[in-house]
C-alpha cells in the first residue's frame, strides 16, 4: 500500500465515520417483547386461560421459553409453548383452569435470531391481592453464567482465528502459488480447518447453557442440546462443522501438485459456506433488510479473513524465507490484494454500523459503541503499519540479479508484518466481544 493509497483509505474511514454520526438510523439488535396479554401489572377479575406475548421478531416455538408461577414458585402453566394465532411473532402458554386469586409471575427466556438470550419477567394479579415482582419467591435464571460467558467469548475468538487461518488459502492461490508445497503453510491451513470445526462443536455445546443461564455442568444436558438443535443457530453451527470438515479433506488434495481448478472452486465455495454460517447468525440478521446486511457482513468478514490470513502466511514466509524463492512477486501481489481488502473492510464496516447502531449517541454511551470505536481505531492504526511494510517492499524488492528483499528492508518488513498480525489479533478479540454485545446496551 503506497502512502497515497493509505491516505485515501484513511480519508474513506473518516468519511464513513462522519456518515455514521450524521445518518445513523434506529435498529433493534435482540428480540424484544412488544406486548403481552395480560400486560405487566394488570389486575384481572378472573384468571386467564393463557398468557401470550408478541415479540419483535419471529423466533419460532422455543420449548420452555414461557413459564408462569405463583407466589410460592409453583408452576401454573400446562402444556407446551404454542402459537395462538396467525401472527408468527406471537407465542403463548396455557394456564391451569380454576386458578385462585393471587399474584402470578411470567418468566420468559427467548433466543433471538442472532443467537443471544433475552430473559426477563412480568407479573399480573387476579383479584384484590398485592402484585408481586421478580423479587418474589421465584429464583429464576435471569442472566448468563459468568464462566460460560467468558468461555464462549474465548471460543468465539478462536473460531474467528480458525477462519482467518483458512483465509490464507487465498494468499497461497493468488500471491504465492509455490507455497503449496511448503509444509509450514499447509499446516497453518489444516490447523485453521480443524480449529473451525472444533470451535463449531464447542459453540454448539455452550449455546444451551449460555441461553439458559446455566453453568458448564450443563454442557451435555440432552434437553439443552435439543433446544440448540431446534433453532436456526444450532443448525448453522452443524453446517459450519460439516463445511470445515469437507474443507480439511479438500486441502489435502488441493495443496498437492498438480493444481486443480475444480478443487480450487470447491474450496472457495466451501469457504463461502463457512463465512455464511457466521454472517447468518450475528447482528445483521436482526436488520429489517436482512439480506442487505448479511451480504455486507459477508463482504466484511471475507475481506478480513483474506487480509489477516494473508498477513499470517506472509509473516511465516518472511520469518524463514526459502533460499531459492523470490519474494518480490509474492509481496507485490499481496500489496494489491491487501489494498482491495482494506477498502472493502472500510466500506462494508461503515454500512453495517449504519444499519446496526440504534442511534448516534450509542457510539459513546453504550458498551457496543465503545467496542466498535475500538475496532475502528485498531483498523486505523493498522493502516500506517501496513504502509511501512509496503515502503520496505518498494525500497528493497526487485530488479534482475538482485536478491528479492535486501537484508535491512527484510528486517523492517518482518517487524511491520508481525505488528500487523498482532494488531489484527486484537481487532479479532474486540470483534468476538462485539458479537456478543447488544448494540443498544
Amino acid at each position: 500500500m503506497t502512502g497515497r493509497a493509505a491516505r485515501r483509505a484513511l480519508a474513506l474511514l473518516a468519511f464513513l465515520a462522519g456518515w455514521l454520526v450524521l445518518t445513523a438510523a434506529p435498529a433493534s439488535a435482540h428480540v424484544e417483547i412488544i406486548s403481552s396479554t395480560p400486560g405487566d401489572g394488570t389486575r384481572l377479575t378472573a384468571a386467564p386461560s393463557q398468557v401470550s406475548v408478541t415479540l419483535s421478531e419471529n423466533v419460532g416455538i422455543q420449548p420452555g421459553s414461557l413459564k408462569v408461577v405463583d407466589t410460592r414458585g409453583a408452576a401454573v402453566d400446562t402444556g407446551p409453548v404454542f402459537q395462538p394465532g396467525d401472527v408468527a411473532e406471537q407465542v403463548a402458554v396455557r394456564l391451569r383452569p380454576g386458578l385462585p386469586d393471587g399474584s402470578y409471575l411470567v418468566e420468559y427466556a427467548f433466543v433471538s435470531a442472532d443467537s443471544h438470550p433475552v430473559r426477563g419477567t412480568f407479573a399480573f394479579v387476579v383479584g384484590t391481592g398485592p402484585l408481586i415482582t421478580s423479587a418474589g419467591a421465584v429464583a429464576a435464571a435471569t442472566g448468563t453464567d459468568p464462566t460460560v460467558d467468558v468461555v464462549a467469548t474465548i471460543v468465539r475468538w478462536l473460531s474467528f482465528a480458525g477462519v482467518v487461518l483458512l483465509g490464507g488459502l487465498v494468499f497461497l492461490l493468488t500471491c504465492r502459488p509455490g507455497g503449496r508445497t511448503d509444509p509450514r503453510a499447509r499446516r497453518l491451513l489444516v490447523t485453521g480447518a480443524w480449529l473451525t470445526a472444533a470451535t463449531a462443536i464447542a459453540t454448539f455445546l455452550l449455546q444451551g447453557p449460555y441461553a439458559a443461564g446455566r453453568g458448564l455442568g450443563a454442557l451435555l444436558d440432552p434437553g439443552l442440546l435439543a433446544d440448540t438443535f431446534r433453532v436456526s443457530y444450532g443448525k448453522l453451527l452443524l453446517v459450519r462443522l460439516a463445511a470445515a470438515g469437507v474443507l480439511a479433506l479438500l486441502l489435502r488434495r488441493l495443496l498437492a501438485p498438480p493444481a486443480s481448478g475444480r478443487l480450487e472452486n470447491a474450496a472457495m465455495i466451501t469457504g463461502f459456506v463457512v463465512l455464511l454460517s457466521f454472517s447468518a447468525t450475528g447482528h445483521p440478521v436482526t436488520d429489517p433488510v436482512m439480506y442487505f446486511s448479511v451480504a455486507a457482513d459477508l463482504a466484511h468478514w471475507g475481506a478480513i479473513t483474506v487480509w489477516a490470513g494473508g498477513l499470517v502466511q506472509l509473516a511465516l514466509v518472511l520469518h524463514r524465507p526459502p533460499p531459492a524463492e523470490d519474494l518480490d512477486p509474492v509481496v507485490t501481489r499481496f500489496s494489491g490484494l491487501a489494498m482491495t481488502c482494506v477498502t472493502t473492510i472500510a466500506i462494508s464496516g461503515g454500512v453495517l454500523a449504519l444499519r446496526i447502531m440504534p442511534s448516534v449517541t450509542s457510539l459513546w454511551t453504550t458498551t457496543y459503541g465503545w467496542l466498535l470505536l475500538g475496532k475502528i481505531t485498531g483498523l486505523v492504526i493498522l493502516l500506517p503499519v501496513a504502509n511501512a511494510a509496503r515502503k520496505a517492499v518498494l525500497s528493497g524488492v526487485g530488479g534482475p540479479g538482485r536478491r528479492a528483499v535486501a537484508t535491512a528492508n527484510l528486517t523492517r518488513l518482518r517487524l511491520a508484518v508481525t505488528t500487523e498480525v498482532i494488531l489484527a489479533a486484537v481487532v479479532l478479540a474486540l470483534a468476538a466481544v462485539l458479537t456478543a454485545t447488544p448494540p443498544g446496551g
